[in-house]
C-alpha cells in the first residue's frame, strides 16, 4: 500500500455546499457513489482481516495446547496480518479516497514504515511456515525430537522482523538525508525511494522473487516426498499381500498332504480287516 503513489492530482478538495460530497479535482477524481462503495469495501476488509487474525492470536493464548514450535510461526504472521488490518489500511483509507495526505509528515514516516514492514514480515513469515513443514516432512524424526523447544521459534520470528525492518527501514527513515532532498510533496505520501529503479529491484529480489522460489521449492520437495512416500507404502502393501498368499497356499498343500496320508492309512487298514 505505502509503494502506491495515488492516481490522483494533489488539487483534490469538497466543494463547500455540496450534497453530494463530490470530490473535485484538477486530475481525475472518484464519483460520490465510487467513493461510498470503496469506503464500505474497504471497512469490510478491515473488519475481517482484523476479526480473523484476532481469533488465531486469541485461541493461541487461551488454548495451552496450541504452543508448538510450528504454531508459533503462524502467530508471528497472524500479529503481521491484524496490524495492516488495525493500522496500515484505516490510515490508507482516507488517502485513498481524497488523494490527499492530511496527517503530517511524521505520520507519513510512521505509516510507511509499518506498512513496508508489516507486509514484509508477513511476506517471510510464509516462507518460514513453508521451510518448518519442509523439515517436519523431510526430517521427520529430528523435527518431532525439537517440535517443543519453543526458543528456536522465537529466534526464528525475531530474525523476521528483524530482517523485515533492514530491507525498508532504514530507507524510509534516512533516504532524504542521505540525498539532500525530498522528492514528496506536502499534500502526498510515499517513499523518497519510489523512483530509485535500481534499489527497487534490488528491494524486490529479497521481498518477492526469493520468496516466491523458496516457497516454490520447499512445496515441490514436500510434495514429491509425500509422492515418494506413498509409492513406497504401496510396494509395501504389495509384498506383504504376496507373502501372505505365498503362505496360504504352502498352508493349504500341507492340509491336502495330511488329509491325503490320512486317506492312505484309513483304506490300508480297512483291506487289512477284510483279508482278517
Amino acid at each position: 500500500m505505502g509503494a502506491n503513489i495515488p492516481e490522483y492530482n494533489t488539487s483534490t478538495n469538497f466543494t463547500p455546499g455540496s450534497d453530494t460530497g463530490t470530490v473535485h479535482e484538477t486530475g481525475a477524481a472518484h464519483p460520490g457513489y465510487m467513493m461510498v462503495i470503496l469506503a464500505v469495501l474497504m471497512i469490510i476488509l478491515v473488519v475481517v482481516v482484523v476479526a480473523g487474525n484476532a481469533l488465531v492470536i486469541l485461541a493461541f493464548i487461551v488454548d495451552k495446547s496450541l504452543r508448538n514450535q510450528s504454531n508459533y510461526f503462524f502467530l508471528n504472521l497472524a500479529i503481521s496480518d491484524f496490524l495492516v488490518g488495525a493500522f496500515c489500511i484505516p490510515v490508507y483509507i482516507p488517502y485513498n479516497l481524497t488523494g490527499r495526505w492530511v496527517l503530517g509528515r511524521g505520520l507519513c514516516k510512521l505509516w510507511l514504515l509499518m506498512d513496508y514492514l508489516l507486509c514484509t514480515a508477513s511476506v517471510f513469515n510464509i516462507v518460514l511456515i513453508s521451510y518448518d513443514r519442509f523439515l517436519s516432512v523431510t526430517r521427520a524424526v529430528k523435527y518431532r525430537a525439537q517440535r517443543s523447544m519453543t526458543h528456536h521459534a522465537v529466534v526464528k520470528m525475531v530474525a523476521v522482523w528483524v530482517l523485515a525492518f533492514l530491507l525498508y527501514g532504514p530507507a524510509i527513515m534516512f533516504w532524504e538525508l542521505v540525498v539532500g532532498k525530498s522528492i514528496v510533496p506536502a499534500d502526498e505520501c510515499f517513499a523518497e525511494f519510489y523512483c530509485t529503479w535500481y534499489f527497487l529491484l534490488s528491494a524486490s529480489t529479497f521481498e518477492f522473487f526469493t520468496p516466491f522460489i523458496s516457497v516454490t521449492f520447499f512445496n515441490l520437495c514436500i510434495y514429491l516426498n509425500i509422492q515418494r512416500r506413498n509409492k513406497s507404502r504401496d510396494i509395501r502393501k504389495e509384498d506383504t499381500k504376496a507373502h501372505r498368499d505365498r503362505g496360504s497356499l504352502r498352508d493349504g498343500g500341507a492340509t491336502l498332504s495330511f488329509a491325503g496320508k490320512l486317506s492312505c492309512n484309513r483304506v490300508i487298514k480297512l483291506r487289512s480287516y477284510i483279508f482278517m
